[in-house]
């Protein structure tokens, strides 16, 4: 494995920030554009390195983890292999829900939030796959997850048609309820799966800076993994703000996207993931309803929006190269009530009745709903005072 690039860049960030640190302690005294400027660059490489690079590096392993889960209750099917991939599957499915302040970039542009994470499932379809045996056989090939990528649709795809097969109530299924041919479903998607989540992490991190098989899947596959155009990584892209040929035009548009990541996951939790079932829009869009850990899915979008602000994952956080210190020097009132947006929303979302899928009426579900309407308001009032 190659981890050059990102440690350099972080070091130089690191010291000029410290460079400018004084002329940025105060909000009388904003320093001049330059300061300004590396000053973001340095949050940027924080954001980057300790909060988007990780978050994916961990979903990929779990993903590519779960692929060999599933390959292992279909060689010994027993109750404790399941309970095993069970576990994993989770694991994947919370760093996934972690990302989603940050679905702009390849997320977006490559289709893959809605190739991995697409719901309602499409059960009837999902049985007529199960029930056709030349797919079947194709799933069983050794290019099964390749085929299952190109030939099934959204619907059938992603971490939901895996949860269905291994999940029922809330529970792992026993492993006798779950025929031969439902597990060899779950296998070639779960490779969608993990491949999908290569191409996350090397469209971020660069194809030198991961693991080389993970590169090279994404070569042999012949999926897109850089910025449209330049030739660079996401992660690039970012970090050459203000710079021709990156997508950000100053370094205040990359922190004010940086941010718009954080308003879109929490103004769909509330109006969507929460919202659509509790007002009776969509009483089926509920997401993750057969492990019932919706309430789950939803707590940990709240924390990729607080990982995102507040200056890394857990173990990787330097809270003093964060939006959060940023603000914090130029506006306190602000930061403070930005950061107890973020965590009114996740005490509201962890107060939910659970499970979501049978409480979804609950009046709890409404609190949720108004403290992340509450959080969207502040992040917005955060971005507009960026860009002074």
């Amino acid at each position: 494995m190659k981890f050059l690039k990102f440690p350099l860049l972080a070091a130089v960030a690191l010291m000029a920030l410290t460079s400018c640190s004084d002329s940025n302690s105060s909000s009388d005294d904003p320093g001049t554009a330059s300061d300004g400027d590396a000053t973001m660059k340095a949050i940027a490489t924080q954001y980057l390195n300790s909060t988007v690079i990780p978050t994916y590096s961990n979903l990929a392993d779990n993903a590519e983890e779960l692929v060999e889960a599933l390959k292992k209750v279909k060689a010994n099917p027993t109750d404790a292999n399941l309970q095993a991939a069970c576990e994993v599957f989770l694991e994947a499915r919370a760093w996934w829900e972690k990302s989603e302040a940050f679905l702009f970039g390849p997320a977006k542009d490559f289709g893959i939030d809605p190739h991995i994470d697409t719901w309602p499932l499409d059960v009837d379809g999902l049985k007529s796959e199960l029930s056709n045996a030349s797919h079947i056989a194709s799933m069983e090939a050794d290019d099964a997850d390749e085929w299952a990528g190109n030939k099934l649709g959204q619907e059938l795809l992603g971490f939901h048609g895996i949860e269905y097969i291994i999940f029922a109530d809330g529970q792992p299924k026993s492993i006798s309820s779950i025929p031969t041919n439902e597990l060899t479903y779950a296998i070639a998607v779960a490779g969608d799966l993990r491949n999908k989540c290569y191409q996350l992490e090397v469209s971020w991190a660069g194809a030198d800076n991961v693991a080389d098989e993970r590169a090279q899947k994404i070569e042999d596959l012949e999926w897109p993994y850089t910025v449209s155009g330049s030739g660079a990584s996401y992660s690039e892209n970012m970090l050459n703000a203000g710079q021709a040929g990156s997508s950000y035009r100053s370094w205040t548009d990359a922190m004010q996207g940086i941010v718009d990541g954080c308003i879109d996951i929490a103004d769909e939790v509330g109006l969507q993931k929460i919202g659509k079932p509790h007002t009776g829009e969509d009483v089926n869009y509920i997401e993750s309803p057969y492990s019932h850990k919706s309430i789950t899915d939803f707590y940990d979008n709240m924390v990729s929006i607080y990982n995102a602000y507040m200056g890394g994952i857990d173990g990787k956080r330097n809270e003093s190269l964060s939006l959060h210190a940023y603000l914090k020097s130029k506006n306190s009132d602000l930061d403070a009530r930005c950061v107890a947006a973020i965590n009114t929303a996740m005490l509201k979302i962890s107060q939910m009745a659970a499970p979501f899928v049978l409480n979804y009426r609950d009046s709890s579900a409404s609190d949720a709903m108004e403290a992340c309407s509450d959080l969207v308001d502040v992040l917005t009032e955060v971005k507009q005072a960026l860009a002074k």
